[in-house]
């Protein structure tokens, strides 16, 4: 998947940035088909014209949002893990931070969420990409006997569909979620599910 070219200013990366957090809200409080290129630069406070200098359509700028979620995501679930002392800790640590990540920025996720209808390939690469590195994580951690053996494939399709409806559930329409009790209760079902 293409994206545009990067500003090689930082003026003109700091007016992209303010164009993608503005399509971020628009685009994930209206939707993509009821969101207009005008509403996105009306939010940023920028001229129409600007925005086609650093996007070509707003199909652009929403394939753009795809991505970036995924690049944070991951960052995000790295650094949540990295000091982690085995995979199970890991997998508490890391849906603890998604949760929280989508309680930060749930204009983004519903943005992923609406790709798999407006930009199938998007979606697909986006959870494709997650997929492969968490099971190589998975992978990992059984050879190292952390996990009891299975299909790691499997395991973490399950494990992200799982994030996914959590993060649904209770985080998008809950008004006050309780993301420790819902990271407690999922937990005790992934642990007693791959503990060795």
């Amino acid at each position: 998947m293409a994206t545009s070219p990067s500003p090689k200013t930082k003026r003109g990366a700091a007016r992209r940035e303010q164009l993608l957090r503005a399509a971020e809200d628009v685009i994930g409080s209206q939707g993509f088909s009821a969101a207009s290129i005008a509403d996105i630069t009306r939010k940023a406070e920028t001229a129409l014209g600007t925005f086609y200098i650093y996007f070509s359509s707003k199909e652009d700028v929403f394939r753009e949002l795809v991505l970036e979620m995924g690049r944070l995501t991951r960052g995000i679930i790295t650094g949540a893990v990295t000091e982690a002392p085995n995979r199970l800790e890991a997998e508490r640590r890391g849906l603890a931070a998604f949760l929280r990540f989508v309680c930060e920025r749930p204009a983004l996720y519903r943005v992923v969420e609406e790709a798999r209808f407006v930009d199938p390939d998007a979606y697909r690469t986006y959870f494709t990409n997650f997929a492969k590195a968490y099971q190589s994580q998975l992978s990992a951690a059984e050879a190292a006997g952390q996990l009891r053996p299975g299909d790691a494939e499997v395991r973490a399709w399950a494990l992200m569909g799982m994030a996914k409806a959590l993060g649904e559930r209770y985080v998008l329409w809950a008004d006050t979620p309780d993301i420790d009790h819902v990271v407690d209760e999922a937990f005790s079902m992934i642990r007693n599910g791959l503990e060795p």
